[in-house]
This record gives C-alpha cells, structure tokens and sequence, in this order.
C-alpha cells in the first residue's frame, strides 16, 4: 500500500492519497479544489488510476475537488450517508471500500457534523475533523454535536489499537500524524474529562464561524459545485 500525504497552505487541509501500487488504482481522501493539479499529476507521476475519491465529511473551510475529479477521471465518490446527496456512494458505519487489494473501513464518527466519517487502512486511521492532534473539531454547526463527538473520539477512535496512526484533516502546528496511544494519554480535550466536562468545554469555545462556510458548505454539498443549479 501507497500512502502519502498532501497539504493544503490556505485552509491547513491534509488531503492523502492511497494506492495499491500493484494494481495501480488510487483513492483521495479529502482533496482540495484548488489543488486538482497537483494531485492529478501525483497520480499519473506515481502510474495510478484514480478510482475513488473519499470525504470525511461536508467541509466548511475549504471546496472540495471531489466532482471536478469525477468528471476528469470517472472515479467513484463516497461519503456518509448523511452528507452531500450527490456522491455516488453512500457510506455506512462498517462499510467497506477496496482500491485494488486495499482495504478501506469506513467508521461513522459524527459530532463535528452530523455526516462525520472516518476511515481505518493498514493500522491507519484517516479522522477528518472528528480527532486532531491534541484536539478535535469544533460542534457549533453544521449540525454538530458535542455529546455525539465525544462518544465518536472515545467509544470508536479509541477502541482501535494504540499503536494506530491517527492522520487528521487538519493541522494548524506543523504536526503530521499522531496515534491512537498518544491522543488517549495526551490530547486535553478529552483526557480526565467525563462526557459533560467535554460538553461544557466544547460548548463554552465560542469561536468564530469559518470564514468560507456560507460558499464551502453548499459548494460541498454539490460535490464542489461552486455554482449550483437555482
């Protein structure tokens, strides 16, 4: 298994691309708009198809590419059944999807959305928004929900082993990866904190709304259609 990772200056996104080299087909997970390019030429530098395209959940910092690079290469895109109606896959907890011999376990992970997706590869795990690194996502939109977030992070992040990778959607301090071990001991948000401890804290953030959620939500509800159909 290929497994790189891609980021995005502007909005601080990890986009990651993973592959069965050998039968050279290759998934995006999370991919940028404004990065298509790039992440085309990756593809066709490293001898890939592009045949699948993953999001974690409807973004609100950024548009995605998940529709241009349908369009451009026929790949199939998957998303929790909550999110954006325009996927051609719809994906429930448990769900499995294979590039190549790859095996992808999509683990539904909401409270920083209602549509919150993760994804376990090779004792990885791909958390969106859901867990950070020493932190997690926000649960004041989108309907978010800080009770069901804390259940996400401790009852399915963190049944999977420690030693598992954890490979966030963001990162706003120059760390790339974690793991499941490290966030349990480490990250403040959850660590010492009963259920509503967590809630009150989450609650209590008041943080300004992102600064393209009223073009990236709905953009990303059409699959990166920045210019939906009235």
């Amino acid at each position: 298994m290929l497994l790189r990772q891609l980021f995005d200056q502007e909005s601080s996104t990890y986009t990651y691309l993973i592959a069965d080299v050998g039968a050279r087909q290759a998934a995006l997970v999370d991919p940028v708009l404004g990065q298509v390019e790039r992440d085309l030429k990756l593809v066709a530098e490293l001898g890939l198809e592009l045949t699948h395209v993953l999001e974690t959940h409807v973004h609100a910092d950024h548009v995605t590419s998940a529709g241009v690079l349908r369009e451009r290469t026929g790949a199939k895109t998957h998303a929790s059944a909550s999110g954006a109606p325009c996927v051609d896959v719809h994906l429930q907890h448990g769900d499995v999807v294979r590039v190549g011999e790859v095996v992808i376990t999509a683990l539904a992970t909401p409270g920083h959305t209602d549509d919150g997706m993760s994804f376990a590869v090779s004792g990885h795990v791909l958390t969106g928004d859901t867990l950070l690194i020493r932190g997690c996502g926000r649960a004041d939109f989108q309907n978010g929900n800080p009770e069901a977030l804390f259940e996400s992070i401790t009852g399915v992040l963190f049944a999977l082993p420690d030693a598992t990778v954890v490979l966030p959607a963001h990162d706003y301090k120059g760390m790339t990866s974690s793991t499941i071990g490290e966030e349990k001991a480490l990250n403040p948000r959850v660590v010492g904190k009963t259920k509503a401890e967590f809630v009150g804290l989450m609650n209590g953030l008041k943080l300004p709304p992102p600064k393209h959620l009223d073009v990236a939500v709905p953009a990303n509800r059409a699959c990166g259609n920045v210019t939906p159909e009235s």
